[in-house]
C-alpha cells in the first residue's frame, strides 16, 4: 500500500479508518449478541432475535466492504471524501439504532439486565469514538446522538441512577472527545508534514533527474554528450546477444577552425548547433548521435558494416550542405571513422579506439570520406604500436642521424647549400622512414625531443661545412606552432656559436594553414635571429598566395610534382608563371625533384636559379658531402648519381 503521506488528507483519513472500522463492526456484533443472549428469556423474540440478527448482518456486510483489498479508486480524493461522508451518516444511523434497540431491551429484566444495557451503551459509544478517531465529526455526531437518546430516555424513565449513569458517560465522552481532538490535530499536522516532505522529495528527485539529464546532454547543441555516448555503448555491450551487430563511428569536421578564426566563436557555436540539429533530423530512431567535444561527433547505429557505412555517409552528406549562420553562408566538410561490433572489437574502448584510428586514417589519407576499420588498418595499428614502443625507449642521440641533399645553382651546378633530412635506425625495427618517425613522435609525446636533437646534429654539421654554404632544416607543423620548441631551437643556436644567416628553416604550407597566427609569430622570432625562412612544397597547400603575401619569407621551394611536368609544354608554362610570381614578390626559388637532365635544362630555361633532386645528387652522409665539395663541380652531362637513402 502506498505511503499515506503521499495522498491528500481525505485519502489518508480513509486509509486509517480502513484499519480501525472493521474491529468496530466486530465489537458491535459481539456486544449485540451478548446483550441479546442475556435477555433471551425476558424480552420478546423479535427484539431478542430478529432485530440483533438484522443489525449483526448489516455490520458484517460493512465489515466485509471495509476489509476488501485496495484498488486505484481508493486513492482518489473525491471517492475518499464520498466514503467518509457515507461513513459519517451510517455511523450516526447505526449508533441511534443500536442505542434504541438496547433501550428497548432495558424495559425487561432486573437490575443486572439494566446494568448490562448501560454497559452496552457505554462500551458501544466508547468503541465508536475510538474507532472513529480519524473521522472526528462522525465521532462527535455519534456521541451527541447516542448520548442524547440515552439521556432523554433516562430523564423520561426518571431513575436517578440512570440519569447519573448518563451524566458519567457524558463526562467521560467529553474527555475522550478532547483527547480525540488533540490526537486528530497531531494526525493532521503529521500528514501535512509528510506531504510537504514528499513534495520536497519529489522536487529533489525531479531536480536530480534534470541534473542527470543535463549531465548527459551537451549544453551547446542539446545533443547527447560524451558521457551518454559511452554509457549507451556499455549498455549495448552488456545486452548484446550472439547475433547482435552495431556500429560505432566518429565524425570530425573539416575546415571548421578557419570559420571560427574568420567569423568568431559565436558563429562557430551557431554552426555546431545547426549541424547538430541537421544530423539529428537525418538520423533514425535506432541511431544515436552525440557531440563528444569540439567539432567531433559520435555515432552508434544498429546494424552491420553496410548499414553503419550508409548511415555515416548520409550524415556526412547532410553536414557538407551549406548552412546559413546569421548573414553568412558557410560550408564545412567532414571525415568519419567506423568500427563494427563484434567483427572489429568487443569492448567499448577497443571499438572507440578502432573508430578513432579509422578517422585518423581518413583525415590523413582519405579526407572527406567514411573509412571502415579493416584488417589493413589493423596491420597499421600494430605497426604504429611497435614504432611507438621502440621510440618511447629509444636513445635519440645514438639512433637519430641526418643525411644531406645538395642544393645547386642551375647555371654552373655549384653547391650553395644542403638540406638536412632525418633518419632513424632502430635497433629493433631497423630503418624507419621520416614520415613514420614524425607521426610516432607526435603520438608518444617526444616530438620536441626529436626536433631539438636533430637540430643539434644539423648545427654540428653546419660547423663542418665551409662558408658560405647554408644548411636547410625542416620544421613540422607541430614544431612551428609550439612556442617551447621554438624557444629550444633559439637556445641551441645561441650556444652553438654558428652564423644564423647560414641556417634556412623550411616550413610547409599545411602547418601555416592549421595555426596561421601562431606560425606567423614563430616565423618572426626565427627570422629575427638572422635565419632565413623557406616555404616548402609550394603549390600543394590551400592558400599559397596568402602565405606568400603575409609571411616574411625569403625562399619558396617548388614541390617536386611541378618538376615532373617540366617535360610538358603546359607544365613549363606553369613553372615559368610560378617563377615570375616569386620574382615579383622578391623571393628566391628552389625547384625540387629534378630527376632528368631535360628537367634540369627546362628549369634553367624557366628562370630557376636553384635546384635539387636525384639527378643532381641523392641524400648522402656529411662526409660524402664534404668530399663532393672538394671536387670540381661537374657539368650537367657529367653528373653522377650519389648513393644514399631516400629523401624525406
Amino acid at each position: 500500500m502506498p505511503a499515506t503521506g503521499q495522498h491528500p488528507l481525505s485519502v489518508a483519513q480513509y486509509l486509517r479508518l480502513k484499519e480501525h472500522i472493521p474491529p468496530l463492526y466486530g465489537l458491535l456484533c459481539v456486544n449485540a449478541a451478548i446483550l441479546a443472549f442475556t435477555h433471551r428469556n425476558l424480552a420478546p423474540a423479535w427484539l431478542v432475535y430478529v432485530v440483533p440478527a438484522v443489525l449483526i448482518c448489516v455490520c458484517l456486510m460493512r465489515m466485509v466492504a471495509w476489509i476488501r483489498p485496495l484498488n486505484d479508486a481508493d486513492f482518489d480524493p473525491a471517492v475518499a471524501r464520498h466514503r467518509l461522508r457515507r461513513t459519517h451518516a451510517l455511523a450516526v444511523v447505526l449508533g441511534i439504532t443500536f442505542v434504541a434497540w438496547a433501550l428497548g431491551l432495558d424495559r425487561f429484566g432486573g437490575p443486572y439486565q439494566h446494568g448490562h444495557v448501560a454497559v452496552f451503551v457505554t462500551a458501544t459509544l466508547m468503541g465508536c469514538v475510538f474507532c472513529l478517531s480519524f473521522l472526528p465529526r462522525a465521532a462527535v455526531a455519534v456521541c451527541v446522538t447516542t448520548l442524547g437518546t440515552f439521556f432523554i430516555y433516562a430523564v423520561v424513565i426518571g431513575g436517578e441512577v440512570l440519569i447519573a449513569i448518563a451524566i458519567n458517560i457524558t463526562l467521560v465522552a467529553i474527555g475522550i472527545l478532547k483527547v480525540l481532538r488533540d490526537s486528530y490535530g497531531s494526525f493532521v499536522n503529521l500528514e501535512a508534514s509528510q506531504r510537504a516532505l514528499q513534495a520536497e522529495r519529489r522536487q529533489a528527485q525531479a531536480l536530480g533527474e534534470e541534473n542527470a539529464r543535463l549531465a548527459q546532454t551537451d549544453a551547446l547543441t542539446g545533443m547527447p554528450n560524451r558521457r551518454f555516448f559511452f554509457a549507451t555503448l556499455e549498455r549495448l555491450l552488456e545486452s548484446a546477444g550472439p547475433a547482435t551487430e552495431f556500429g560505432v563511428g566518429l565524425i570530425d569536421l573539416d575546415r571548421f577552425k578557419p570559420i571560427n578564426d574568420t567569423h568568431g566563436h559565436a558563429h562557430g557555436d551557431r554552426l555546431l548547433q545547426v549541424l547538430g540539429a541537421r544530423m539529428q533530423a537525418a538520423s533514425s530512431s535506432d541511431t544515436i548521435i552525440a557531440r563528444l567535444g569540439g567539432d567531433e561527433f559520435g555515432l552508434i547505429t544498429i546494424g552491420g558494416a553496410e548499414a553503419t557505412s550508409r548511415i555515416a555517409t548520409e550524415l556526412c552528406r547532410a553536414i557538407c550542405e551549406p548552412a546559413s549562420v546569421g548573414d553568412t553562408v558557410v560550408a564545412v566538410g567532414c571525415s568519419a571513422g567506423l568500427a563494427v561490433y563484434p567483427a572489429i572489437g568487443t569492448t567499448a574502448n577497443l571499438l572507440f579506439d578502432r573508430a578513432d584510428f579509422a578517422l585518423y586514417h581518413a583525415k590523413n589519407h582519405k579526407r572527406g570520406q567514411c573509412v571502415l576499420f579493416s584488417q589493413e588498418l589493423e596491420r597499421l595499428v600494430k605497426t604504429e604500436q611497435a614504432l611507438d614502443a621502440a621510440l618511447q625507449g629509444a636513445d635519440l642521440k645514438q639512433e637519430l642521424s641526418l643525411v644531406f641533399q645538395p642544393i645547386v645553382e642551375t647555371q654552373n651546378l655549384e653547391m650553395i647549400g644542403v638540406e638536412s633530412l632525418a633518419r632513424w635506425h632502430s635497433p629493433t625495427l631497423g630503418a624507419v622512414t621520416p614520415e613514420l618517425l614524425i607521426a610516432s613522435a607526435e603520438r608518444v609525446g617526444r616530438a620536441r625531443e626529436v626536433t631539438v636533437m636533430l637540430f643539434e646534429k644539423a648545427l654540428e654539421a653546419l660547423g663542418r661545412l665551409p662558408a658560405p654554404l647554408r644548411l636547410s632544416f625542416n620544421l613540422a607543423g607541430h614544431d612551428i606552432c609550439n612556442q617551447a620548441t621554438i624557444d629550444a631551437l633559439l637556445h641551441r643556436i645561441d650556444i652553438a656559436g654558428c652564423d644564423p644567416q647560414r641556417v634556412l628553416i623550411e616550413i610547409t604550407e599545411s602547418s601555416l594553414i592549421s595555426e596561421f597566427k601562431a606560425a606567423s609569430l614563430a616565423v618572426e622570432r626565427l627570422r629575427g635571429t638572422g635565419m632565413r625562412i623557406a616555404l616548402d612544397d609550394f603549390g600543394t597547400g590551400y592558400s599559397s598566395l596568402s602565405a606568400l603575401h603575409q609571411l616574411p619569407l625569403d625562399i619558396v621551394k617548388i614541390d617536386r610534382s611541378f618538376a615532373a611536368r617540366l617535360d610538358e609544354a603546359e607544365g613549363r608554362k606553369l613553372n615559368t608563371a610560378i617563377r615570375h610570381l616569386a620574382r615579383a614578390l622578391s623571393l628566391d626559388c628552389v625547384i625540387e625533384g629534378i630527376e632528368t637532365e631535360n628537367q634540369l635544362v627546362s628549369a634553367r630555361v624557366a628562370g630557376f636559379t636553384m635546384a635539387q633532386g636525384y639527378f643532381i645528387a641523392r641524400p648522402m652522409p656529411l662526409d660524402d658531402v664534404l668530399d663532393r665539395i672538394a671536387q670540381p663541380a661537374p657539368s650537367p652531362r657529367r653528373l653522377v648519381r650519389s648513393g644514399g637513402a631516400a629523401s624525406v
